[in-house]
């Protein structure tokens, strides 16, 4: 009887091993099942709301690789700087590349500041595809649920997530500043 265990055991474990090959999995924030990000940050009382919002509309300006491609609207009264972020995202060797563009709210006020980030597209430039932007829900809906549709889906989505964080920790190294 413990042969035949240790036989099973043997036999299955290769499988177990490969199901679990898949690294971590990628998690986004979300809302009514659409991605959106949506943070708030304290900072020293001694940061004022117009300070922070100069802070925050110049870190919108040069925070995009891409920054020519943003619109910005602003509204100092309320604190409120708007505007669009845009990455791109390698997912090849060979040159493939999403271009991933989205909406980025930052309101102000004396100690704190909050970032939103939604309204994502996306637009794969490779050969043979010619689609504009569309919304990333869908594609991010059929990954979670086991159906890619590409082999790139997973890096696009790591890309994603990790450019997010980067941009978030960007934001909260510039406004923090004494």
């Amino acid at each position: 009887m413990i042969k035949k265990l240790i036989i099973a055991t043997i036999i299955l474990l290769p499988c177990f091993v490969m199901a679990q090959g898949n690294g971590r999995a990628v998690m986004l924030q979300m809302r009514n099942g659409k991605i959106y990000f949506d943070n708030t940050y304290s900072l020293s009382t001694s940061l004022k709301k117009e300070l922070l919002f100069d802070r925050a509309l110049n870190w919108l300006k040069g925070g995009f690789e891409n920054a020519d491609k943003s619109t910005i609207a602003t509204d100092a009264k309320k604190g409120e700087v708007n505007g669009t972020g845009i990455f791109k995202i390698i997912t090849s060797e060979s040159g493939h590349y999403f271009w991933l563009r989205f909406v980025v709210n930052i309101v102000v006020n004396n100690a704190t500041y909050e970032i939103k980030a939604y309204d994502f597209y996306e637009e794969p430039i490779e050969p043979g595809v010619s689609n504009e932007y569309s919304k990333i829900e869908y594609r991010w809906r059929d990954y979670r649920q086991g159906k890619p549709w590409g082999p790139e889906d997973k890096v696009l989505f790591e890309g994603m997530d990790k450019n997010i964080k980067e941009m978030l920790a960007s934001l909260e190294t510039v406004m923090g500043k004494q």
